[in-house]
């Protein structure tokens, strides 16, 4: 199946144009939304029938974060999401944002030192990402000591879990005990006992007035019973947070890089942009409002390369959408790498024009259109703080450097779980003030970078 490669292949050139199908993966019915109403029939409409994640991806991270928030479902799923949303809310970005910044800073001075000044970005902004969630999960000093160990965990977990779920995809009672591998057992014992002596560590020091999210989990507390969540519990959205907001801020942040490398004018309007805001000094959260070509620039990257490229549910019960029936038990997915390149929705939908988002954009699509954290209620609890991060990084890190893609190098998306640029993402680093030895690149059209879709389609 070409999806055991690369999610991506399995949607051919005409998916860019549906609206609504239907089809079947072995014994499961299938049923794509993609257009602005029936993601809003889906997922916020119709959330109660199909709020629960698909058995792919359940089975897949169940190991190793049990009934944590990203999987979980029902009563389990809403009193979790109201202990965790308030602790990464937006309103709590200006105790992490020095964190952030302090972390980039030390990217930043790094690649100062580099020789030859080459990197594997999507390499380099995972290494940054870390740093900073487990920084803010588990304390500044906590965090230093234990990030390289929980990475290595993470990234050898996603390499031997299965992709896919054959049990369910053949229609069998979804109470048959899944078969997991000595390797994928040995991957979770070794996460989650760093993650419990990380905990346990915590419990037992000072904590003085250090800010973590660990430290707010601990002291949360069950809104109907009054009572402390269980250390299991804390565990797994400890793992839930750092899975969600280390993966998908480094991949998105490799995207941009890659992307603004290859549109003069849009690296030339952020750079003005950074200058004129910041004036060479580092950011803060104050700044955010006004960095809005440094967002746009972000968002328009989420739309073009979503790090969650596929948003699979399974219906709950029996539904219909515009006269089509949709079983209970089916799977119904949104798709945003289709829907975010939709021809009927969008513009030059494979072009790279972050003006799409700036404020008071009179063509701005329907949010339903663009759902690069999903949307509705199950709408990703943390997808404030990822987005404050990736600013942040991006505008320490682009005040001193440009990158430009080695020479050679051609990339493909390339999606199991999450959406990366196949084999890495190898770039140059160049210091801003430095003239360009090379040969000056052609100017960007007018209307914005095409990136195409590097698969075939588009």
């Amino acid at each position: 199946m070409l999806g055991r490669r690369n999610f991506l292949e399995m949607w051919e050139d005409e998916a860019f144009d549906y609206e609504f199908s239907a089809g079947r993966l072995f014994m499961r019915k299938v049923f794509v939304c993609n257009s602005p109403d029936a993601v809003q029939f889906a997922f916020s409409l119709k959330n109660a029938s199909f709020e629960r994640k698909s058995a792919q991806m359940r089975y897949a991270l169940q190991p190793l974060i049990g009934d944590g928030l990203f999987i979980s479902d029902g009563d389990t799923w809403r009193k979790r999401r109201r202990i965790v949303a308030p602790i990464v809310h937006v309103s709590r970005l200006s105790e992490f944002a020095p964190v952030m910044v302090e972390t980039a800073v030390e990217a930043r001075d790094r690649w100062a030192r580099l020789q030859p000044p080459s990197v594997d970005v999507l390499a380099e902004m995972a290494h940054l990402t870390a740093e900073i969630i487990c920084r803010t999960i588990f304390g500044r000093q906590l965090g230093r000591e234990h990030a390289h160990e929980i990475v290595d965990g993470f990234s050898d977990y996603q390499r031997v879990i299965n992709q896919f779920d054959l049990v369910s995809l053949l229609g069998l009672p979804d109470w048959l005990p899944r078969w997991y591998g000595p390797a994928v057992r040995r991957s979770v014992t070794r996460i989650h006992a760093v993650l419990d002596g990380i905990i346990e560590s915590y419990r037992s020091r000072e904590r003085a007035d250090e800010v973590s999210v660990i430290g707010r989990l601990l002291d949360a507390r069950d809104v109907d019973t009054g009572e402390p969540l269980n250390p299991e519990a804390v565990r797994n959205e400890a793992a839930v947070l750092f899975m969600a907001g280390h993966e998908t801020t480094a991949n998105t942040l490799a995207w941009t890089w890659y992307l603004v490398s290859q549109a003069p004018e849009v690296e030339a309007r952020l750079h003005a942009e950074l200058d004129s805001v910041l004036g060479g000094r580092l950011p803060t959260v104050t700044d955010l409002p006004h960095l809005s070509y440094t967002r746009a620039v972000l968002e328009e990257t989420l739309r073009l390369y979503p790090p969650v490229p596929i948003l699979p549910r399974e219906a709950l019960q029996d539904e219909t959408y515009q006269g089509t029936r949709i079983p209970k038990g089916s799977l119904v997915l949104v798709v945003p790498w289709l829907l975010h390149r939709h021809r009927k929705l969008w513009d030059k939908p494979d072009h790279f024009i972050p003006d799409r988002f700036m404020p008071g954009n009179p063509g701005a699509p329907s949010k339903f259109a663009y759902v690069p954290f999903s949307i509705g209620p199950r709408i990703c609890a943390g997808m404030s703080f990822g987005q404050q991060e990736a600013i942040l990084c991006l505008a320490t890190l682009a005040q001193s450097f440009r990158l430009r893609l080695e020479a050679g190098r051609e990339i493909k998306p390339v999606c199991r779980l999450t959406l990366r640029p196949e084999g890495g993402l190898q770039m140059r680093i160049e210091p801003r003030e430095a003239r360009e030895l090379h040969e000056p690149r052609a100017a960007a059209a007018q209307d914005g970078l095409r990136t195409g879709c590097p698969l075939g389609h588009g």
